[in-house]
């Protein structure tokens, strides 16, 4: 689907912010704009301004900023392509028409969704009718009003083989059994008719952010098994990429800066009825990628609650580990537990919402919960246990693959192991890392090797400073000629130690710009960043003399730009290369130097030398990329 920039300049232009916002946020004119107290964070003094001539908000409070688009995406929780259509046919204007395969794709989702809220509106008639008194009787013990059974959708699937066909005999029998709704014996090579996936269940409806139905979760009445049932994976819903109550808990979350990840939808619920709203769950399965991204969307920090029970502390580990890869800076986990034998409804029944208040504030962070469990992992009473347990956490260490993190979880676990295991020792002096200690330092004569190379100034310091300023702002007027590099490198480009704040911050923006333009270019970009305070920057950088490298040069005439348009992007993709390797390697360069500083073994010389030749490797590259020696 081809957005153009000047597509989505239209839409924009066609769209009045200060009405789209209105709808749910009270403003108030203010001269020439309008002012609201901020949706984004809790406030008492109206900080956020909508102005219409240029079409954007901001919150002098808490830095929130966007278009029409981007109000519908953060506010509404809706993504890019969605937030396009819905104000597309508010404005009146045609969408791009997408391929056919997407189209037929589409088509064929708007259908099943039919389906399935037909199913929801059918369990929640069966709810309120004659039939439903034993489940509504469930409710109430469990305490949950009717108001909560009202927002949540509860309804009831009769125990009966085709009650649900029946009932939903409009459709195909295929869609049925495409969404999910019936089972089919014939996929198991049995000739007999499809039936009802759901009997004898209260019927949870499972919603996408944008709150429609996309698959259900069946709890049962009475005895049986399994004690809750869910949909299966359909073309509407795959368990590992959805968060039961996100919905809800998205815009809840905004107002409270936190969101609660517990074990099942039931635990939501109960939260919800104490006033709880910013919480979800995932379904039957332990936390995937997919999850751990979707709550890092909401906040840096999802606080997961798990049961004290020994299932509970085995499901919070497999989401500890599960994580670490995917850590970068600022952006971890949190982990409270709860009473052994209570679940957050015991919990909220008991002491109310502060009851459960309490449990997370005392939540741990993650490379508290590693440590706590490895330590109590097993007996720590011989060298060799000991050494088990540093080989346990380091392994946990090095599952990180952003560097500055896997490096300050090293350190942290260093310094509890050196607490852990300290023991008196004879008074020493002072020992100087790089030089010899004689005998007034109270130890043997320590001589260095020879062979051993102190670490460099830029490399003990890679960590602090990051990336070279001049080397940040070349690349950043690279990616300002060239902005559809951005989408390609997102990831590499979102963890860059930019050191300058300002061109950090522009950086940032021009990230989350490109990830919601598609189609974007140079003109385009700067459009966008024309009223935020970070333009003259990106102006400077932009004509900056800085023609060493080919991605800085301004393309001129007709002949050979092609040519020169390639060997740019083509420079530019190794140049991000070698700037988000190379402080990788320096941090681990001047790691294996201090490790061979303690254990003066050939091992730790092999590995530093073998790093220090990739770095070396890498500055060679990084000159080949220049015309020009001055770096």
């Amino acid at each position: 689907m081809a957005l153009t920039p000047q597509w989505l300049d239209e839409l924009r232009s066609r769209v009045t912010l200060s009405t789209l916002i209105g709808r749910t946020v009270k403003i108030t004119r203010a001269g020439r704009e309008y002012k609201a107290c901020c949706p984004f964070h809790n406030e008492k003094t109206p900080s956020f301004t909508i102005n219409d001539e240029k079409g954007f908000y901001h919150c002098f409070g808490c830095g929130a900023h966007g278009d029409a688009i981007r109000w519908m995406t953060d506010q509404r929780g809706l993504s890019f392509m969605d937030a396009v259509k819905e104000l597309a046919a508010e404005a009146g204007m045609e969408v791009p028409a997408p391929d056919p395969r997407a189209a037929k794709k589409a088509e064929a989702q708007a259908s099943l969704r039919d389906v399935v809220q037909a199913a929801a509106d059918w369990f929640a008639q069966q709810l309120g009718s004659g039939n439903g008194a034993p489940a509504r009787d469930y409710l109430a013990k469990r305490g949950i009003s009717e108001a909560t059974r009202d927002a949540f959708g509860f309804g009831l699937a009769p125990d009966s083989r085709s009650a649900l066909k029946e009932a939903l005999k409009t459709f195909p029998t295929a869609m049925l059994v495409e969404s999910g709704m019936l089972i089919s014996p014939k996929e198991h090579g049995s000739d007999k008719d499809p039936y009802d996936r759901f009997r004898g269940r209260l019927m949870i409806p499972i919603r996408d952010a944008r709150g429609r139905v996309i698959a259900f979760g069946g709890r049962i009445l009475g005895d049986g098994e399994p004690k809750y049932l869910n949909s299966p994976d359909t073309p509407l819903f795959d368990k590992g990429r959805t968060l039961f109550n996100l919905d809800k808990a998205s815009p809840a979350s905004r107002r409270t800066d936190r969101v609660i990840v517990v074990e099942g939808y039931m635990d939501v619920i109960a939260l919800a009825e104490a006033g709880i709203a910013d919480a979800v769950a995932p379904l039957g399965t332990a936390l995937t990628e997919s999850q751990l991204g979707l709550l890092w969307r909401m906040v840096p920090v999802p606080l997961l609650c798990f049961d004290g029970d020994a299932a509970g502390q085995k499901a919070a580990m497999r989401a500890a580990t599960r994580a670490l890869p995917l850590l970068r800076p600022g952006f971890s986990l949190a982990f409270a537990t709860l009473p052994a034998g209570q679940d957050p409804d015991d919990l909220v029944r008991a002491k109310g919402a502060e009851g459960f208040a309490g449990v997370l504030d005392d939540a741990q962070p993650l490379v508290e919960r590693l440590w706590t469990h490895e330590v109590a992992a097993a007996a720590l009473n011989t060298p060799e246990e000991r050494a088990a347990l540093k080989t346990r956490l380091l392994n946990h260490a090095d599952a990180i693959q952003d560097p500055d993190v896997r490096h300050h979880y090293r350190e942290a676990f260093r310094e509890r192991l050196d607490t852990l295991f300290a023991r008196a020792r004879p008074e020493r002096g002072p020992r100087v890392p790089w030089a010899p200690q004689g005998p007034r330092g109270g130890g043997r004569r320590f001589q260095p090797d020879p062979r051993l190379q102190p670490p460099a100034d830029e490399t003990r310091s890679i960590g602090q400073a990051g990336i070279a300023a001049p080397l940040a702002a070349a690349l950043i007027g690279g990616l300002l000629r060239y902005p559809e590099v951005l989408r390609r490198h997102e990831e590499a480009l979102a963890r860059l130690p930019v050191p300058d704040s300002a061109d950090a911050e522009l950086l940032g923006l021009m990230l989350d710009i490109a990830m919601r333009e598609e189609g974007l270019d140079t003109e385009g970009l700067l459009a966008i960043l024309e009223p935020m305070k970070v333009y003259n920057r990106a102006m400077a950088l932009l004509r900056a003399d800085r023609m060493h490298f080919s991605f800085n040069r301004r393309l001129e005439g007709d002949e050979g730009v092609a040519k020169a348009r390639e060997t740019a992007l083509r420079d530019l993709d190794e140049y991000i290369g070698v700037l988000v390797t190379q402080p990788e390697i320096r941090a681990r360069l001047a790691e294996a130097t201090a490790d061979f500083q303690r254990t003066m073994d050939d091992e730790g010389l092999a590995r530093q030398q073998k790093l220090r030749a990739m770095d070396e490797e890498l500055t060679r590259r990084l000159a080949a990329l220049s015309d020009s020696s001055q770096l």
